[in-house]
């Protein structure tokens, strides 16, 4: 994340550190014992690096879904009908045409 800290203006939490105890100093009988500290540091650059990871990764799939919706309100054509609703709608125009045709007979 250099860059990253380079925007922010080179902000670095990772070296804060409590000490819970001091270390010893190695000397030629006794051996170096470590100090023990609780980084907190580190936590906080990965919740700040964690962040703008996230927010990243959220624009570029918002990016794609603002596209997307776009391909999605073009119109398109209704897509054909089947050969037999085409069928069937020819047998009921002829239908209705044969009854139209015919002449009613009254009766008086």
């Amino acid at each position: 994340m250099p860059p990253i800290g380079l925007l922010i203006g080179g902000v670095d939490f990772s070296k804060l550190v409590i000490t819970l105890k001091a270390g010893t100093e190695a000397t030629a009988d006794i051996a170096a014992k470590a100090a023990v500290t609780l980084n907190y540091g580190k936590f906080i650059q990965s919740i700040i690096d964690f962040t703008i990871i996230a927010f990243a990764i959220f624009m570029v799939i918002n990016a794609i879904n603002t596209l997307k919706r776009k391909e999605a309100a073009k119109p398109s054509e209704p897509p054909l009908p089947s050969p037999e609703i085409v069928l069937l709608t020819d047998i009921r125009d002829l239908l209705r045409k044969a009854n139209r045709q015919k002449p009613k007979k009254r009766l008086v």
